[in-house]
């Protein structure tokens, strides 16, 4: 429910004529409603249409937390839809799905209110073998812009579809038989009418960008294998900039034509995995891998490059599965090891770390949902607490799945959408 306060009076001095006087008023009523509302939109809902979120920084709008927090979850539907680590994507009133069931990548459109099927369309298809075929399902997310849907499945298969109907429009594999040790996991990103991705593997691999409209390949950059990590978009001096985690740099693309900016070497020790998301920060970039730390870079201009400064590096924190999120200065995150913690963003030092039930790895979501931080552990719990440099304070833990939940929590207003082995729930904190 959207409350407003009333019009806030504003003192003018009677210097005017009558009619101009009304007219004055009139108009100082109607900014200061204007700028009411536009105050109160700015905390309603927001859709949830890709990887991380409406901006890929895992925040989220439109969260009340309730004044005595419920003894657990309100559970409206659930839904079996198959297996994988695809967070579930919600846009307007449709949530989309894409998951692994009976020997095909399946794509579905839901009811976002009760659950019911809308569509779905699939594809035979391989799931992962070997070490990882214990998440056998997809674990990229799908991008959602422009009326169409983008998946990309656990071997590269990479397929857009038309949101309202599921038809699809065009799918792509041009990276046969190449994909990383444990499969496809980055997620793709739509970027200015591109649909850019990391695709193949160590010896045969690329970030590429196709018209989303057509799926007409736009370009290719190949200078290093393909990682688990998801990209993101850094504007700087106008221009927008991919930036990217690969198998062992990080670098910054162009996403016009694919040319390559920046680059850095980030290569993670041993059998080590380079999954954590750049996290964008006005020209500040923060990142980090398993046994690698975390690290914050500014970017800077220095005749016809750029440049990075380091700002601050933690060798005694490391993010290996989960992407920490930022807020208010702080980075909150699951370490390796699987401890909650909070990092101070502008100095890098860390403030504290507590058992948060990621396991080994590190695996879990942590989303800033304002006045408190909501995080899903591969357990299904789902907990929230205070946004806090001085310790860890938890309000509140709920039972949020029957089985693991590795798939980033998606969450709009009070709704928590939960993909657990095979299916996907809908509950409310109320």
């Amino acid at each position: 429910m959207l409350i407003l306060e009333p019009t806030i009076t504003i003192p003018i001095h009677n210097h005017l004529p009558g009619d101009l006087m009304k007219n004055a008023s009139r108009t100082l009523a109607v900014v200061s409603s204007c700028a009411l509302l536009l105050s109160a939109s700015s905390a309603l809902p927001q859709d949830w249409p890709q990887w991380r979120g409406q901006n890929r920084d895992g925040k989220a709008t439109g969260f009340n937390a309730p004044q005595t927090w419920p003894k657990e979850l309100t559970q409206k539907w659930k839904v079996t839809v198959g297996l994988g680590d695809a967070t579930p994507i919600l846009v307007g009133d449709k949530l989309y799905v894409f998951a692994r069931q009976d020997g095909s990548e399946v794509a579905r459109c839901l009811d976002a209110a009760t659950g019911k099927e809308i569509w779905q369309e699939k594809y035979d298809a391989l799931g992962a073998t070997g070490p990882a075929s214990g998440h056998s399902g997809p674990r990229s997310s799908p991008a959602v812009a422009h009326g169409k849907v983008v998946t990309l499945g656990v071997r590269g298969t990479l397929s857009c579809l038309d949101a309202a109907t599921g038809k699809t429009l065009w799918r792509k594999d041009d990276f046969q038989g190449a994909w990383p040790p444990f499969f496809t996991s980055s997620s793709p990103i739509i970027v200015d009418g591109l649909c850019i991705a990391q695709l193949g593997g160590k010896a045969n691999s690329a970030i590429a960008a196709y018209d989303l409209t057509t799926g007409e390949p736009k370009w290719k950059w190949s200078g290093d294998g393909t990682a688990y990590a998801s990209p993101a978009v850094m504007t700087l001096g106008g221009a927008k900039w991919v930036i990217a985690q690969t198998e062992s740099k990080m670098v910054a693309v162009r996403p016009a034509d694919g040319k390559l900016v920046w680059e850095v070497p980030f290569a993670v020790r041993g059998r080590g995995y380079n999954a954590s998301t750049p996290i964008v920060d006005g020209q500040t970039i923060i990142y980090g891998g398993q046994d690698r730390g975390i690290k914050a870079v500014k970017l800077e201009k220095e005749g016809d490059s750029f440049v990075a400064k380091e700002l601050w590096s933690n060798a005694e924190t490391s993010a290996q599965f989960n992407t920490p999120v930022l807020k208010d200065g702080l980075l909150f995150g699951v370490t390796q090891n699987g401890d909650f913690f909070c990092i101070n963003a502008q100095t890098g030092k860390l403030a504290w770390t507590t058992p948060g039930g990621g396991g080994r790895g590190g695996y879990g979501s942590v989303v800033d949902a304002g006045s408190v931080l909501l995080a899903l552990t591969p357990k299904s719990q789902l907990v929230a607490f205070q946004p806090s440099e001085k310790e860890y304070k938890e309000l509140a833990s709920y039972k949020a799945a029957e089985t693991p939940t590795y798939a980033h929590l998606a969450l709009s207003g009070n709704r928590v959408f939960v993909k657990d082995q095979d299916s996907v729930t809908l509950s409310t904190v109320e």
